[in-house]
């Protein structure tokens, strides 16, 4: 299983680093496109659609990403759009968590459908848009991420206690989400001071939080995404536990679905861009 996981990581790196360091958006566009069509496919079958219907739907999504793209909202989307999708991941999520697994199917098929593909492009056109801020600012997004989550899978090992939610990631703790937040702020710190000691392509997003809201809202706002990447993670998580699912699909050996890795970044994307071009 871990010599699975390391030879897949390693070919999506391949693919994505030359995708981040291209000068135009469009490779990057386009290889994010096809990973977010698959999570269309997928998002559809933890949904109860199968087969052809739910290829279909992937294929839409792309469309639709595609479309968005020919019309130059890689470069310069709707500000309407991100913050659409901060109401809809901050209230909805808050929704959807506190009702858990069981309430989640009560959903019409019709209204998850749209709900999940709408939130896919929304994120797909948030990784484009950062795409085109810079390498430095997307990249610097992407870490704040990891980051979280690796501080608090050790953090919860080691010192988790008490549940976050039971009913949906039994592993999840509170502690583990402390320590996720601890430790994108020390990513924080130190991506600050590259940002000063080298010159990059672009600022990174914790300069550009730190210009628009000092210190103190730096902070409150890397707290509050760590926040939201913890919903994304939860969310997805209750739709396959709705789903009987253990993973959104097969496509990623060792790593299951495209949604398994993407889903703490789907929140963070949009809301990152709500807040930088506030």
């Amino acid at each position: 299983m871990l010599k699975q996981r390391v030879i897949t990581a390693l070919i999506l790196v391949a693919f994505l680093l030359p995708a981040l360091a291209a000068p135009q958006v469009w490779p990057f566009a386009m290889l994010s496109l096809l990973l977010i069509g698959a999570a269309g496919w997928e998002w559809a079958r933890l949904n109860a659609v199968t087969g052809a219907p739910a290829v279909a739907l992937g294929l839409v999504l792309a469309a639709f990403c595609g479309a968005a793209l020919w019309a130059g909202w890689g470069e310069k989307p709707p500000g309407m759009i991100w913050w659409a999708a901060v109401l809809v991941w901050v209230l909805g999520g808050a929704y959807a968590i506190r009702g858990g697994p069981t309430a989640w199917p009560q959903i019409p098929q019709p209204v998850r459908l749209v709900l999940g593909l709408a939130l896919l492009w929304t994120a797909w056109l948030a990784l484009t848009a950062a795409k085109t801020i810079g390498v430095n600012f997307i990249l610097s997004t992407f870490c704040l991420v990891w980051a979280a989550d690796i501080a608090a899978y050790f953090g919860g090992r080691a010192l988790g206690k008490r549940k976050l939610a039971l009913a949906i990631s039994p592993g999840k703790s509170w502690e583990g989400v402390w320590s996720g937040m601890l430790g994108a702020l020390v990513l924080v710190a130190f991506w600050l001071w590259l940002d000063t000691a080298f010159k990059m392509d672009s600022l990174s997003i914790y300069t550009r939080l730190h210009d628009r809201f000092g210190a103190i809202g730096l902070v409150l706002v890397v707290v509050f995404l760590c926040a939201m990447s913890v919903v994304g993670d939860l969310f997805e998580s209750l739709v396959k536990r709705s789903a009987g699912a253990k993973d959104s699909s097969a496509l990623l050996p060792g790593h299951g679905g495209v949604l398994d890795r993407v889903d703490a970044l789907l929140p963070v994307f949009p809301i990152a861009m709500a807040l930088v071009t506030v």
